[in-house]
């Protein structure tokens, strides 16, 4: 990668942040025990888990590619890609149809839970951490309050760049996309 790629994708980057910390719409779900939002925008539909048609060679987070009407599209185990200890297929397990950067591809998660409005109150920057931890992906930290007065609790929704994930250089996803 170049100096001025680089750059480009920082401020890119810093472009979805921004934009994340203004609020939106969010679709929310589940991998493992945490919960996730992505850019309503960015989701083109959700499907129930079919079994894909396996690739040689392809990485372990790569399941396989499906035929959406015509579009043969590539299956990514979000589960898998960011490291859930484990990655059971049932009745709740869902592929969320993204489109990223003019293509389609399917992001395997446990569940979807909602579509969520979120103010730029309700937005927490994401931590710094470690180099160890890959958290450019994060954009922010969502605070939903569950109940009122007392009672209240917050629920923690972690707000993630599904664009730049999914166009990332270790997918290999990332020599078809602009």
């Amino acid at each position: 990668m170049d100096m001025i790629t680089d750059a480009q994708h920082v401020a890119q980057h810093e472009a979805v942040r921004a934009q994340t910390h203004a609020g939106g719409e969010f679709l929310t779900f589940r991998l493992g025990a945490e919960e996730y939002g992505i850019d309503i925008l960015r989701v083109q539909e959700i499907r129930s888990y079919e079994q894909p048609t396996r690739i040689a060679n392809a990485p372990h987070f790569i399941k396989g590619v499906v035929n959406l009407r015509g579009v043969i599209v590539p299956i990514v185990d979000l589960r898998m890609k960011l490291g859930c200890e484990s990655a059971e297929y049932n009745a709740f397990t869902v592929v969320i149809v993204l489109n990223v950067k003019g293509r389609v591809v399917g992001a395997v998660v446990d569940s979807v839970s909602d579509v969520l409005e979120l103010g730029a109150a309700s937005i927490k920057p994401a931590p710094e951490m470690s180099s160890a931890i890959d958290a450019s992906y994060i954009t922010g930290i969502g605070a939903i309050k569950n109940g009122s007065g007392d009672d209240a609790s917050e629920r923690m929704l972690i707000l993630m760049d599904i664009e730049a994930l999914m166009a990332s250089a270790d997918m290999g996803l990332i020599n078809e996309m602009h």
